[in-house]
């Protein structure tokens, strides 16, 4: 049986909206049109989020999202990475979904808030077995389409504005990145993409405040790209969706999501095969979330110019956009689950002072409890710096201030985090890749999965890389005592 669409090509039913020429471009796209850069960054992200998964895959609520999702799932061909086990499709795409987005090590957007990778390469792997022989070109052109698609929609709803509004921005967007994805793989034409996209709009949703203590947080975007993948799948079955479903008055996505807050359809198809999104994609050198790496930054530069010890420090105020604000501070209470520390700037800060470093250690369950960072905690306050909000480039920014116990001060200001101003580059990606699977991976598991991705073009069959991200891993939390990955 074939997953492939394989009817006469059909023009969207408007050629001329917001979806039609997102349905058109998706249609028509091939690998050469996109520039070299975009290329390989698309690469690095690919890379970047099997490691995040690696890293992800049994982690305590990993264990338990996979145990519980296989036992009501059932047996399939779709890899689970860094498990000996094999479920249906759009079971895998879940919980690939939740191991890359396992421990917030993974990519963002940083003005249409969403971690692609989390979106896309699940709703691709799953489909991988069920297709057969697929390229690495084809795989690559996939990714990019689902990596442009995603972050478009998210500015259309003027990004991390869904954020302030307590939605979860990336399964509310996210949703249309993977379908974007699996569409491409699955070779839609322009009708079936519409309808795609618009039965990945009726599934998106995702509630913010699963970030103080609910494990599901960790699953929202598996959740958006088992959606995606089921409304490719559904499309290309001739299952019809929502006709024009970023356009539709009354009950469109715009209309819905965007209530009251002046959505701007236009972002949907603005740029595309010009302006291309996926290099704007930031790659994680902490182990936080994004609003976090602004202050993580203030204070390290702020460590290299003075020592900072704890009892020498009387308060350090942080001033944040209001989203990075209301995203990042609420009044903590011990203890802190390690979703709510990753979440936390208070926490952040207090674990970067005492180990000068925010990545998986920090944030490991045996490290979050512990009384240095608690009785720093509490001389940590944020606040809401309203001329953050004026333009969507410094949303991002952040003035740090430390005021010691001697009466004197030291300041930082970040204008935009090194994150998103200084990206990673193809070595530095590499570097984060080997360190955060090494002891948990094996070497030549690691070594194959490094040189497919780096290759993927080239390659006429995936399977091998699909051998190399099956089969079990070890315990990253089990390794939390050893060397963090380099600021």
């Amino acid at each position: 049986m074939s997953f492939h669409y394989a009817g006469p090509a059909q023009p969207p039913t408007d050629p001329n909206g917001p979806t039609g020429k997102l349905a058109v471009w998706l249609a028509g796209f091939q690998l050469e049109q996109a520039p070299y850069d975009a290329r390989e960054r698309a690469k690095d992200l690919i890379l970047d989020g099997l490691g995040c998964a690696i890293v992800g895959a049994r982690l305590p609520w990993s264990r338990i999202a996979v145990e519980a999702v296989s036992r009501f799932e059932g047996s399939g061909n779709a890899p689970v990475i860094g498990w000996d086990l094999s479920l249906a499709p759009p079971a895998a795409a879940l919980l690939n979904g939740t191991l890359i987005q396992g421990f917030e090590l993974d990519d963002f957007h940083p003005l249409a808030p969403l971690h692609s990778a989390s979106l896309v390469l699940p709703a691709l792997l799953a489909l991988l077995p069920s297709l057969g022989r697929v390229s690495g070109k084809e795989f690559l052109t996939a990714a990019l389409a689902g990596f442009e698609v995603g972050p478009r929609v998210g500015m259309a709803l003027h990004g991390s504005e869904m954020l302030s509004r307590g939605w979860h921005s990336g399964p509310v967007f996210g949703t249309h990145a993977a379908a974007a994805a699996a569409g491409t793989l699955l070779k839609l034409d322009a009708a079936r993409f519409e309808d795609a996209l618009g039965l990945a709009g009726t599934q998106s949703g995702g509630l913010m405040a699963a970030q103080y203590e609910a494990m599901c947080k960790r699953m929202h975007h598996g959740f958006a790209s088992r959606a995606g993948l089921t409304a490719a799948l559904l499309a290309a079955s001739g299952y019809t969706g929502i006709k024009r479903v970023f356009e539709r008055d009354y009950g469109g996505f715009l209309s819905v999501f965007g209530e009251a807050h002046n959505p701007d359809a236009s972002q949907i198809a603005r740029g595309l095969g010009k302006n291309w999104e996926v290099l704007v994609i930031a790659i994680k050198p902490y182990a936080a979330m994004g609003a976090l790496h602004g202050p993580l930054d203030a204070i390290f530069e702020i460590a290299a110019r003075r020592p900072l010890h704890a009892d020498e420090i009387e308060r350090i105020e942080v001033g944040m956009s209001h989203v990075g604000y209301h995203h990042g501070w609420w009044e903590p209470e011990r203890p802190l689950t390690p979703i709510g520390a990753q979440m936390h700037v208070g926490y952040a800060l207090a674990a970067a002072i005492a180990d000068g470093a925010a990545m998986i250690r920090q944030f490991a369950p045996g490290r979050i409890n512990q009384d240095d960072v608690w009785k720093l905690i509490p001389r940590i306050r944020a606040y809401h710096e309203p001329s953050f909000d004026r333009d969507k480039f410094k949303r991002a920014s952040t003035h740090l201030t430390v005021t010691f116990v001697d009466g004197s001060q030291e300041r930082a200001e970040v204008a935009i985090p090194k994150t998103i101003m200084a990206p990673l580059t193809r070595q530095g990606v590499v570097a984060k890749f080997d360190t955060l699977t090494d002891g948990i991976l094996p070497r030549d598991r690691r070594d194959r999965i490094v040189e497919t991705v780096l290759a993927i073009e080239t390659m006429d069959d995936l399977s091998e890389l699909v051998t190399a991200l099956a089969g079990d891993v070890g315990d990253a939390f089990a390794l939390s005592n050893g060397p963090a990955f380099p600021q």
